[in-house]
């Protein structure tokens, strides 16, 4: 290990070259040469950028591959000149006095692949996100293949995200960069991120950049939000479904100043109906209602070079579930009728500052703060669980480069604190996690074949002691549309298995902790290493855009905290004595067969395996197999901007094993596998000019359901009560 790592520092020595161009742009004023600063370079049809200092001066890197220099500023007639070799360049900028209007027409793809940077991801814009209305954070994958969405029970409504075959907590979420959905906001906080909110949404697979952390070990999901600059002044949203659901969003955004901007995000949800389409007595999803707010203010002075942005959010979400007719004001904690009720109040405050120097546009420097504050007190039938978990976290980041821009780096210090006071069924298990932390990330890109990161982080944590963590992404330009990305990485975590697994709290099992270390609850930290391949091939047929990909990621856990439901009286945490691994293939190919009529096409398999008390065996309720088809029709723009948006989705989820339930009576077992089972949703949007649209849609359209989603629902407060076994919808079909 010490010699990988020593390795990855000695990376940009060995890689650091001189191949830079210079020069200087200036223009004439009263028959005076004046340098001219933040005039934009750029090299034609590449990434490699710089802007001129107060000086008129600029550096920019240099490959003989390179032909076509751009220079381009405001009120200034942009220029295009080409360079034979390296050579010193002094260019003149002609005034454009006469600014004409000029209409620019382009098409933003709703869901975008690229050669571009070492990490092979996927982002989903906003026309991606509106192809599903409905309604948050944990809802907004529906056409995406990569992305796997399930209840962790039948109860609770509680969603959790699968990639590279891991669940939630194997991934690090970002809001903008910054960690979020973390602690005891793990599973809940995907339900907490309205989707009209949401901006666009970046999915890095394989482990993430040092930068934001150590836990990142199957990937990264960062979300943006809309800015203060965002086209709509107002936006407003109303959405209602048969099954009772309402939600009403608002978006207020102003330019206070020529540097001051401030968005205002609301919104709310309501659901009092009890549904019940499996008629097993329990209320299909949880009713109840949520208040959301989130307030950014955002200050730009392009003049000296520096951005900040403050936001802050409440949120109150209560949630009420269990037996049609449980009443809480007289049932509560009594045998008569099972129920539930989760009352959560949230707190966040996010603030970063990035500073770039004039003088020196490669080098910047960065500082981010994020606080939250999220309280839960919730009750499960005879079962509580009360949590409050206050976070603070701190990351300073300074840019700049090894001499040129070839070779750039990132480093900087990192600190989080983390505190838990946490009860389940009166047992105390508060605890204080805090980490202190430094790290060096390295990017060679010299615009050519071959390009790559370099990270690595030092870590002391109080309940892990001082360890290191490395990370490698490397791409490789077959060719002009052909990319090969291969990745090796390290992360490490301590696993909240009461927030990571509600659905132990939706059975009558005894709940085992076998532990005799440091950790938290006595278990060990976990430790993975995750590595990966893929190959991304772009291609024009008929004038249209494709794209086919393949990829295979394997993660190996040095250790793991294992969540065992084979046995059905309890369900037991202990740490890994064996193997356990996860290997994810996928094929996807992305294709607009028509104008406006876009397919998308993804087959995976995905495979887990983990060694358990009774042996390795295959990870239960995971479909090792997936189909996916996804196809998307967009009108023509009328004269006033309206059009049609047609949207289907075709998922094939193929069998899953069951936890074993052989010592259940035969009424409370289920089978060894389960069946597999298609879903099909679909969505169409009419869109009336530039201000309104009104949409329809479909989820589950086929009425599939499980319905013996709940073990001895007769019975609910008896040894055989089991809610866990989930793995397919509950409720059925809803318009």
């Amino acid at each position: 290990m010490k010699y990988i790592i020593l390795g990855i520092l000695m990376i940009p020595y060995f890689a650091i070259s001189q191949n830079t161009l210079t020069g200087k742009v200036y223009f004439v004023d009263n028959n005076q040469h004046k340098p001219l600063d933040n005039v934009e370079i750029y090299w034609e049809n590449t990434n490699e950028f710089t802007i001129t200092n107060t000086t008129g001066e600029f550096q920019i890197n240099y490959s003989n591959q390179y032909k076509k220099l751009i220079f381009s500023h405001i009120g200034f007639k942009t220029d295009t000149i080409e360079v034979e070799k390296n050579q010193l360049i002094i260019h003149q900028m002609q005034e454009d006095l006469v600014l004409e209007e000029v209409q620019i027409k382009s098409k933003k793809k709703d869901f975008q692949l690229s050669h571009v940077g070492v990490n092979f991801g996927e982002t989903l814009n906003s026309g991606e996100l509106l192809k599903a209305a409905c309604c948050n954070l944990s809802e907004s994958f529906g056409t995406n293949p990569s992305v796997d969405v399930s209840f962790t029970d039948a109860v609770t409504g509680i969603k959790q995200i699968q990639l590279l075959g891991l669940s939630s907590p194997y991934i690090l979420f970002t809001q903008e960069n910054i960690p979020a959905i973390k602690g005891a906001n793990q599973l809940l906080g995907f339900g907490y991120i309205p989707g009209t909110w949401v901006e666009s949404i970046q999915i890095a697979k394989g482990a993430g950049s040092v930068i934001n952390g150590y836990e990142s070990i199957t990937g990264q999901i960062n979300f943006e939000l809309k800015k203060p600059n965002h086209k709509d002044k107002f936006f407003f949203n109303l959405y209602g479904s048969e099954n009772g659901r309402w939600e009403f969003n608002a978006d207020f955004n102003k330019k206070i100043s020529e540097h001051l901007g401030v968005d205002l995000l609301l919104h709310t949800n309501l659901l009092q109906t009890k549904n019940d389409h499996n008629s097993d007595g329990f209320l299909d999803e949880p009713m109840g209602n949520q208040i959301n707010i989130l307030n950014r203010w955002n200050y730009d002075n392009p003049h000296k070079n520096y951005h900040t942005s403050l936001i802050w959010r409440y949120l109150k979400d209560d949630r009420q579930a269990g037996q049609l007719a449980f009443d809480p004001d007289i049932h509560q904690f009594t045998t008569q009728f099972w129920g539930s009720e989760s009352d959560v109040e949230k707190w966040d405050i996010y603030y970063k500052i990035g500073k770039v120097y004039p003088d020196l546009p490669y080098k910047s420097m960065g500082f981010q703060v994020n606080y939250s504050y999220h309280k839960q007190d919730a009750y499960y039938g005879l079962k509580t669980y009360n949590v409050k978990n206050n976070n603070l976290y701190f990351n300073y980041i300074y840019q700049s480069v090894l001499s040129n821009t070839f070779h750039k780096f990132k480093t900087g210090v990192s600190f989080k604190n983390d505190g838990y006071q946490e009860f389940v069924n009166q047992t105390d298990y508060t605890r204080t996690d805090w980490d202190l932390g430094t790290f060096f990330e390295y990017n060679y890109d010299k615009g050519e074949k071959l390009s790559y990161n370099a990270g690595v982080r030092f870590d002391y944590h109080n309940l892990m002691d001082f360890f290191i963590t490395p990370r490698l992404h490397v791409k490789y330009q077959l060719f002009e549309k052909t990319s090969l990305r291969g990745s090796v990485a390290s992360g490490k975590r301590i696993a909240n298995i009461f927030v990571e697994n509600p659905q132990l709290f939706i059975s009558n099992r005894n709940i085992i902790i076998d532990g005799d270390s440091k950790g938290a609850y006595g278990l060990k930290p976990e430790n993975a290493v995750n590595i990966g391949i893929n190959v991304l091939q772009t291609f024009q047929l008929s004038n249209r855009n494709g794209s086919l990909s393949a990829e295979f990621y394997r993660t190996d856990f040095i250790n793991q905290v294992v969540v065992d439901f084979e046995n059905s009286q309890q369900i037991k945490f202990y740490n890994l004595n064996g193997k356990s691994f996860a290997n994810s293939f996928q094929l996807s190919a992305n294709y607009e067969i028509l104008k406006g009529f876009e397919v998308r096409l993804a087959y995976k398999n995905t495979l887990q395996k983990t060694q358990y008390e009774q042996g390795l065996l295959q990870k239960p309720l995971q479909a090792q197999e997936r189909f996916f088809v996804n196809t998307s029709y967009k009108s023509p723009q009328s004269e006033k901007g309206g059009y049609w948006h047609f949207d289907a989705t075709w998922n094939h989820i193929g069998t899953m094993r069951l936890p074993n339930t052989s010592s259940n009576p035969v009424a409370y077992q289920t089978p060894t596998h389960s069946q597999p089972y298609y879903l099909v949703n679909f969505q169409v949007n009419k869109f009336i000019g530039n201000h309104f649209s009104l949409y329809f849609g479909g989820e589950n359209v086929l009425d599939y359901t499980q319905h013996k989603a709940i073990l001895a629902n007769d019975s609910p407060f008896s040894t055989y009560f089991d809610g866990s076994i989930v793995y397919a919808p509950i409720n059925g079909s809803m318009f």
